[in-house]
């Protein structure tokens, strides 16, 4: 069998981190667009947009798509998740206010340029969730995880 990363499971694990993508990209437009109508200027309102979309995609990709999300290693997937992210999405917030500040017809359009700097953020983001902060998909919970099997050697009466 190859290897986890280059094996079968890879493709299934990055749509699924596609249709997240998705989900956190509504999350990013809509947020912009609000902070916008309350006032704020596109920049301010792009970084309100890009924490809710990150906490979103944070619970989403840690429940669903990588399925390790837990109460007891929630603190620190949380913080790699915030810090490899933040990277991918400094990226993001600079393409953002680059193309926004242009004043250019179109690109500089706060929805077209948050699509821009959310698809050069993908690969990063990506890349830095898949072998940084989910490194492992387990298929299913191993014994040692769920302690002793109740049908086990380990349980049986003396």
């Amino acid at each position: 069998m190859g290897h986890p990363h280059t094996s079968g499971r890879f493709w299934p694990i990055a749509l699924s981190y596609c249709g997240v993508s998705l989900v956190g990209f509504v999350v990013d437009v809509a947020m912009v667009r609000l902070m916008i109508r309350l006032g704020l200027e596109p920049a301010w309102a792009r970084v309100v947009s890009l924490l809710c979309a990150m906490h979103t995609t944070f619970v989403l990709n840690g429940l669903h798509v990588f399925r390790q999300l837990q109460l007891r290693t929630l603190p620190g997937q949380w913080a790699r998740y915030m810090l490899c992210n933040g990277f991918g999405n400094l990226c993001n917030y600079w393409l953002f206010v680059t193309l926004v500040s242009t004043h250019w017809p179109v690109i500089a359009a706060p929805s077209f340029a948050v699509a821009a700097g959310s698809v050069a953020a993908w690969a990063i983001n990506f890349a830095a969730t898949r072998f940084v902060v989910f490194p492992h998909r387990p298929s299913r919970a191993s014994p040692q995880d769920n302690g002793p099997s109740p049908t086990g050697p380990e349980s049986a009466r003396p």
